[in-house]
């Protein structure tokens, strides 16, 4: 099949029809890039170095995030509830959560800080939540699962620290509540290197011995009191989840405060807000019997926390959606834009201030080298040279040689010309001293 022959002065289309754009303003343009990152990457997690931190007087703070190869502008809003503000400060290593966005004034990239965490939790908490969804994905926090709690229990295992805070704690409790509750402990350590192993093993002893032993044991406590997230991480290893699961004993998990959370606690058949509140709950049954009424007041006062803790969650993700469709965002701009014409303000009152400063010193060494006093001396003795010559070619002079001024008597006119005098026409004649009233009699 032949090639089709082209000429070698077929150059094509020389001129090509006009095509259509779409041509945008600067503002519109940032919108657009801003909606676009607020859509595709919303709300991040970033770590890095403070630098230029910054407290304006609205209470907003404005500071850089940097690493060795980037940097990212960050804003602080005062009305913001973010715990930990006090960890940004230059120099120091921290990790921000927060809301990609624009700010349109300077046509940059920012990010709008929600919370704060020093550098190294983060790590943490995505292994948490790693191990978290890998157990529950293998059915170990299931709810059918949890076994239910003995009412009246005669026997409990403790698995805790021996000299920790958590034992005083339950301890107290149970021998307030219910004396004659049986404790075997086994001691291990429950912080550092090698102490998830050591919390399993326990849990494994007591089930051998609540097997082998004439008193069945009723459940199991693993307990400790408060600490960070690095404290309670031992309760995070996935070797205390899977002893757990495998305890044929009904385990209570009541590890930190209120507001921690472990695998241990989701595993567990029931988690305990702290060690004293699972004390109560093993001791729930014998206590209510003898003050029913008193335990009605604690066990709504247990559930009203555990529901706070719920919906605190829940609120926290409503109240992100919110922020982050609120006018509050513009309004917070608005704010940020106020506080850079504040400081361009400020920054111009300056300069103004330097430049009469500079004018008035100036004017100063100008003023020093004329000599003002000189020139007054000198303007003082040039008046009273004019006030001599004035006093020479004054009429006194004149009429101290013997001249006389006549006037007219009526309108005090001088008379320079006699034609222009009536008869009976009255005069005033002014010599070098005293005046002479007198009536023309004839011209």
């Amino acid at each position: 099949m032949s090639r089709q022959s082209k000429s070698e002065w077929d150059f094509g289309e020389l001129f090509p029809t006009e095509t259509t754009r779409k041509v945008f303003s600067v503002a519109e343009l940032t919108e657009q890039i801003r909606r676009l990152l607020e859509k595709q990457i919303g709300q991040v997690w970033v770590s890095g170095e403070v630098t230029n931190f910054r407290l304006q007087s609205s209470g907003h703070i404005y500071f850089t995030l940097k690493d060795t190869n980037a940097q990212i502008a960050c804003v602080l809003f005062r009305g913001e509830t973010v715990p930990h503000r006090e960890y940004i400060s230059d120099g120091q290593k921290i990790l921000l959560q927060g809301d990609l966005t624009v700010y349109g004034a300077r046509g940059q990239y920012q990010l709008v800080v929600r919370a704060v965490e020093l550098q190294g939790l983060g790590a943490l908490q995505a292994a948490f939540e790693k191990l978290k969804q890998k157990l529950a994905a293998e059915g170990l926090f299931a709810p059918e699962r949890k076994r239910p709690l003995p009412h009246f229990p005669r026997c409990i295992g403790l698995v805790t620290s021996p000299t920790g805070a958590a034992i005083r704690d339950v301890l107290h409790v149970v021998r307030r509540r219910n004396p004659g509750l049986e404790i075997i402990l086994t001691p291990c350590r429950v912080q550092g290197d090698g102490a998830a192993r050591e919390i399993a093993n326990a849990i494994r002893l007591l089930n051998e011995f609540s097997s082998a032993a004439a008193t069945k044991l009723d459940l199991i406590l693993v307990t400790r009191g408060g600490g960070s997230l690095e404290d309670l991480w031992a309760f995070n290893e996935e070797i205390v989840a899977r002893a757990i699961f495998e305890s044929a004993v009904p385990i209570v998990s009541a590890v930190g405060h209120e507001i921690d959370f472990t695998i241990a606690d989701f595993v567990a058949d029931l988690r305990a807000a702290t060690p004293s509140a699972a004390a109560e709950i093993i001791t729930e049954g014998v206590f209510s019997s003898s003050k029913f009424v008193t335990q009605c007041g604690d066990r709504m006062s247990q559930l009203f926390r555990r529901q706070i803790a719920n919906k605190q969650s829940s609120l926290r993700h409503q109240s992100d959606r919110l922020a982050r469709a609120h006018p509050r965002r513009k309004f917070l701009t608005w704010q940020q834009r106020l506080d850079d014409l504040h400081a361009d303000l400020s920054r111009s009152l300056k300069q103004r201030a330097r430049h009469w400063g500079v004018l008035l010193q100036h004017l100063a060494e100008r003023l020093h080298r004329i000599r003002p006093s000189y020139r007054v001396k000198q303007r003082r003795e040039q008046l009273r040279q004019l006030e001599r010559r004035l006093n020479v070619l004054g009429p006194e002079q004149v009429l101290s040689r013997g001249y006389s001024i006549t006037m007219d008597a009526s309108s005090g006119k001088v008379l320079r010309d006699a034609k222009k005098v009536k008869p009976g026409q009255k005069l005033k004649t002014r010599l070098k001293t005293g005046e002479i009233v007198s009536t023309a009699e004839k011209v």
